[in-house]
């Protein structure tokens, strides 16, 4: 089976988790019997054609004006081969007369407008009421995100739950950390947070948390790691706050691979991919206790209400201070981690394609 499979947020300056999303599926979906025919718009990179093999450019205009297009006109027609069309965002292409399957990662949009942009906010409306109105299946990486679309207004038998996959650690030498860890300016002891710096995901709590702990550990640092979204998250440069902006994959594989523990505070997450990532590579997780992130985490993490300084700084405390109670959430949270494979996520993709197309997955 063939997917024409929308590759747009890996293009962008800042992919995100959707671009981890989007680029984890593309290597996965060949051993479960998929071909995904990745695609996007504008002007290609010149390395498109290695990055994402197959790749096929579908020229100008590019994003934002080409999704316009879709969203106001369901223009141009797409030409892009497959007998399933995957919308990996609420970016949505005209797929008919072909099905469409939509990923839906969040409705942050919705619940939390003041956190996005009018236009923000506008399009992703729009394209959840085209995701609503011509999507086949809808697939979504939580309980709690399936639920949130329900209560908008798609069937339960429409959405289909799979959740993200955990990446595995690098491997890298010692020597290699070292060398990393120095170029980024960054030694022990230290808490991380490796995201998307915007409102939402809760680092005014965190900064704030922070400085209380550090005031009796002054040698304590904080590493925010990651490119500024949008929307003002406050002061990033508190005594012992090391705002490092964007940080390669191998880069964050290090960072919670040394740190003390990860932290993810978000106040609303669809996932919350950072926190599973963090426990993949044995790096102890305190995140907030609402949204997916509790799916995610489990009891193998401290889970935290969000925006509740005491409550972080309580748990930021038993972190730094009780090394056997973080080795034994690190351990727990690598048992976790292990559940979540990007090949069964795969799989039930493959699932997907295959029953809007009225057919079966290879190999099933």
């Amino acid at each position: 089976m063939k997917v024409a499979f929308h590759v747009g947020q890996l293009l962008q300056a800042v992919p995100g988790g959707i671009g981890t999303y989007a680029e984890a599926l593309l290597e996965a979906l060949p051993a479960v019997g998929v071909t995904p025919v990745p695609f996007a718009s504008g002007v290609p990179p010149a390395d498109a054609a290695n990055r994402f093999p197959g790749f096929v450019g579908i020229g100008r205009p590019g994003p934002p004006w080409r999704y316009e297009l879709w969203h106001r006109f369901r223009r141009p027609r797409l030409r892009v081969p497959g007998d399933v069309v995957h919308a990996t965002s609420l970016a949505i292409p005209p797929a008919a007369p072909r099905p469409l399957v939509v990923t839906v990662h969040d409705v942050a949009f919705l619940r939390h407008p003041e956190l996005f942009t009018r236009h923000g906010v506008s399009f992703h409306r729009h394209g959840l009421d085209l995701a609503r109105r011509e999507a086949a299946a809808i697939v979504t990486p939580s309980i709690f995100t399936r639920d949130e679309l329900m209560t908008v207004g798609f069937p339960a038998e429409q959405v289909h739950v799979i959740p993200h996959g955990a990446p595995t650690a690098l491997g890298l030498s010692p020597e290699e950390d070292t060398a990393v860890l120095r170029r980024l300016g960054v030694s022990a002891p230290f808490i991380a947070f490796v995201g998307t710096l915007e409102p939402r995901k809760g680092i005014d709590t965190l900064t704030a948390a922070f400085a209380a702990v550090r005031a009796d550990l002054p040698e304590l640092s904080l590493v925010l790691a990651g490119a500024p979204g949008w929307g003002d998250v406050g002061r990033l440069d508190g005594d012992g706050v090391a705002a490092l902006g964007a940080v390669t994959p191998r880069e964050a594989d290090v960072l919670w691979r040394h740190a003390l523990c990860a932290a993810v505070p978000s106040r609303y997450e669809g996932f919350g991919l950072p926190a599973l990532e963090a426990m993949a590579r044995g790096c102890a997780v305190v995140a907030s206790d609402a949204t997916s992130l509790p799916e995610v985490v489990g009891d193998a993490g401290l889970l935290v209400a969000p925006g509740d300084v005491g409550a972080w700084v309580d748990a930021l405390r038993v972190m730094v201070g009780d090394p056997n109670r973080r080795e034994a959430l690190a351990t727990s949270g690598v048992q976790r981690a292990a559940s979540f494979t990007w090949e069964a996520s795969a799989r039930a993709h493959a699932a997907v394609y295959a029953s809007v197309a009225g057919g079966r997955p290879e190999g099933s």
